[in-house]
């Protein structure tokens, strides 16, 4: 007798797990179906009936994964491929997911992990580089991109955040190599091209600054004050006197008292050994305030440089008078030997 409730309760015991898989393997095609049809949240129920039927069913929570990204639930798909992973650590398709979300979370070292748990996926050294690159690891990061970059030669991205490590590095030529290669990649990308503009005004290569500049332009840069700024005195540094006066008036004329402009002005023609320039923007300083002692003293430097020594002298000696702070300009100015 007592073989026999044995024998029942096997039978039984097999029937209930048969069941189960029988049950579970339905409701994971009823959500396939579902999935198919773009009906991801019908989908997702029915991956989780079929997850209740069997705890360890992979697949059910793999796709359970993406329908829950297809609706943007992004925390509830990185759940669903965490699963995956604990019951299938080799899943690859499940650690590319994660590795994906993690690193679109800002999570860079949990992206790093996952990209150590794929070193063969094909994601995984990109992200792994990019992470480093956020994390201010430049050696990492630029190591990892090199290597990428190997075999993806047309991964734009890749190139761009090369060119913004060399940058940080301070390899301002190898930088503008790599921006350029970028931009070729990807000829619509106006901040890489306002970027590369400014790195080459920063390195007073301000022919090619104008070029990239104007290139952002057209593709779509906003051109606010700040971009006109930098585009007129980048003519202006260029020897271009005309577009840059054109644009560098016109922003004063926007801010009518605002001295500040004009005075950069100035002093850019200085820099530039045009005094007789510089002059003119002095005297366009003095006309809106004829107490404008740092005006005053700009110009005096100019007749100096002009060879007019007593009379720009004179100039500085009055400027100081007015304002006496003066005085350690002038002095910073003869260290400098200008």
């Amino acid at each position: 007798m007592k073989t026999n409730i044995i024998y029942l309760l096997i039978l039984s015991a097999g029937l209930s797990s048969s069941y189960g898989q029988d049950s579970a393997s339905f409701y994971h095609k009823k959500g396939l179906d579902e999935k198919a049809n773009k009906r991801y949240l019908v989908a997702s129920g029915h991956f989780d009936k079929a997850i209740k039927h069997n705890s360890k069913f992979t697949a059910a929570y793999l796709e359970n994964g993406f329908v829950n990204l297809e609706m943007r639930r992004t925390d509830a798909a990185k759940n669903y491929f965490t699963k995956v992973v604990e019951l299938d650590p080799n899943n690859t398709v499940a650690i590319q997911e994660l590795l994906q979300l993690y690193y679109n979370y800002h999570q860079y070292q949990k992206a790093i992990e996952y990209a150590q748990k794929c070193k063969s996926c094909d994601k995984a050294l990109k992200i792994a580089a990019m992470s480093n690159y956020q994390l201010e690891d430049y050696t990492k990061a630029e190591q990892g991109l090199k290597t990428y970059i190997q075999k993806h030669g047309d991964d734009a991205e890749a190139i761009y955040t090369l060119a913004k490590i060399y940058e940080q590095l301070g390899d301002m030529q190898k930088s503008a190599v790599y921006y350029g290669l970028a931009i070729e990649l990807e000829p619509t990308k106006n901040v890489w091209m306002y970027d590369l503009a400014t790195m080459y005004y920063n390195m007073s290569d301000f022919k090619n600054a104008a070029i990239y500049f104007n290139m952002a332009a057209a593709n779509g840069y906003p051109q606010n004050r700040e971009f006109r700024e930098n585009l007129g005195f980048t003519y202006l540094y260029a020897g271009n006197y005309e577009s840059g006066e054109k644009i560098l008036l016109e922003l004063a004329a926007m801010k009518p008292g605002d001295k500040e402009i004009l005075r950069l002005v100035v002093d850019a023609y200085y820099q530039r050994k045009n005094y007789d320039k510089a002059l003119e923007f002095c005297q366009k300083l003095l006309e809106m305030d004829k107490n404008d002692a740092t005006a005053l003293y700009q110009a005096g430097l100019c007749f100096q440089k002009k060879g007019q020594v007593d009379r720009g002298q004179q100039m500085c000696d009055k400027a100081i008078e007015m304002d006496p702070s003066l005085n350690s300009l002038r002095k910073q100015k003869m260290s400098a030997g200008l």
